[in-house]
């Protein structure tokens, strides 16, 4: 019997924590430090997201093959490289004065997300118990990675008030160390159920997956799906990386603002306990059908120039619920709309273009941004962008529903 460390349950717990850190010491730090830059160093919020969006779609080269690794069995070195990769770009980041350099070093950061967010951890999960059985793992990652902005920003906040964002950098690479060490010790690629089959018929299965994936590129349902998601990530991505100063533009104090933004991580993770309470008698396609038609709600409301705080932290809190339980869905349409093998490269295709969305939205709202001076047009697009989510992600559904359109 393998000891407790190495069982499924520990490794998923591990991969939960890992998303609170990986997405905390990024995505939500990053907005808290670029304000903090653009007022140090003078350069401009174009420049500081310009850099970001590089380092994302540089990730997109990266995710079919970080895919194929895991599939492969190489979960264990990829996590704990990027990690180490990542610690090492931080530490370089706090000294950094020009920006060519920080493009630089910005952009080698955002490619090697591509093997530490929650695609590379739900593909090791996979591998680890079999994509079948996958799924309350996935929920329970998703649920510990909802705290992921509950517990950063007011953390980043604190070290940027009392120490600076260059010290703030230090302790964030700390954080990516720990992980590290945690992918090295949790991930265990010999336990693998896939690992476990013999090579004959790893060969076949190799041979069965390359088949699924041509057959996939083949049907609409693939391909509506990707669009669905990417216009997800676009959305999301921009959203998540100027709410900080979309709230502050309302005129709220910086402690209002922490106290709203803090209300995502507990609302997300309600939405993914909700779910997780119907998870096996729920198809996760007609739940993100429900999902998708209300997106547009929260972003609608915050077109208002409210600044009563539980106003929005109302609205936080039903983009927090919606985007939570979204996080799981998506996760789980590839093995119900698409096929239920070759999982890892699968995600890997469709996250390619998701990768360059989520890298663009930022940027492109930054320079909608430099335009108005000011976001009311950033929250039309993204009102927008959620009105299409919806009628793509529900012609997906239609269209993996004929016949022969699942593998």
């Amino acid at each position: 019997m393998p000891p407790a460390e190495a069982s499924p349950k520990a490794l998923t717990h591990f991969l939960g924590i890992s998303q609170i850190c990986t997405w905390g010491a990024f995505y939500y730090a990053f907005p808290l430090i670029a304000v903090v830059m653009q007022n140090e160093l003078g350069w401009s919020k174009s420049d500081l997201y310009g850099a970001l969006t590089a380092g994302l779609l540089l990730s997109a080269c990266l995710t079919y093959p970080v895919g194929l690794a895991i599939d492969r069995g190489y979960g264990r070195q990829v996590m704990m490289l990027a990690s180490l990769g990542t610690a090492a770009l931080m530490v370089a980041w706090s000294f950094i004065h020009d920006l060519t350099l920080f493009y630089l070093v910005a952009s080698a950061l955002g490619a090697l997300q591509s093997a530490i967010l929650y695609e590379p951890a739900f593909a090791v999960l996979a591998r680890r118990v079999g994509p079948l059985n996958s799924r309350k793992g996935i929920t329970s990652i998703t649920l510990w990675g909802g705290f992921a902005s509950t517990v950063f920003i007011p953390i980043e906040q604190f070290l940027l008030n009392h120490w600076g964002w260059r010290e703030s950098l230090w302790v964030l690479a700390g954080v990516y160390l720990a992980c590290a060490v945690g992918f090295l010790y949790f991930i265990r690629p010999e336990l693998d159920v896939i690992h476990a089959t013999h090579s004959t018929a790893r060969a076949e299965n190799k041979a069965r997956d390359k088949s699924i994936v041509h057959q996939a590129l083949r049907g609409p349902t693939f391909w509506l799906l990707m669009i669905a998601l990417t216009i997800y990530a676009c959305m999301m991505s921009t959203f998540t990386f100027h709410m900080y100063p979309m709230l502050q533009e309302k005129g709220i104090s910086t402690v209002e603002v922490v106290q709203v933004i803090a209300v995502i991580g507990p609302a997300q993770v309600l939405g993914r306990v909700l779910i997780s309470m119907f998870a096996t008698s729920v198809s996760m396609r007609a739940m993100g059908s429900i999902l998708v038609g209300l997106f547009p709600i929260p972003f609608a409301m915050l077109m208002t120039d409210s600044q009563n705080v539980w106003f929005l932290a109302g609205i936080f809190g039903l983009y927090g619920i919606t985007n939570g339980i979204f996080t799981i869905v998506r996760s789980q349409v590839v093995p119900e709309m698409l096929s239920q093998h070759a999982y890892g490269a699968l995600n890997g295709l469709l996250t390619i273009p998701v990768t360059i969305a989520r890298a663009m939205g930022p940027v492109i709202a930054a320079w909608l941004w430099a335009i108005s001076q000011d976001y009311q047009t950033v929250y039309e697009a993204i009102l927008w962008s959620s009105l299409l989510l919806a009628l793509t992600f529900w012609a997906a559904n239609q269209a993996s529903q004929r016949p022969q359109s699942k593998m």
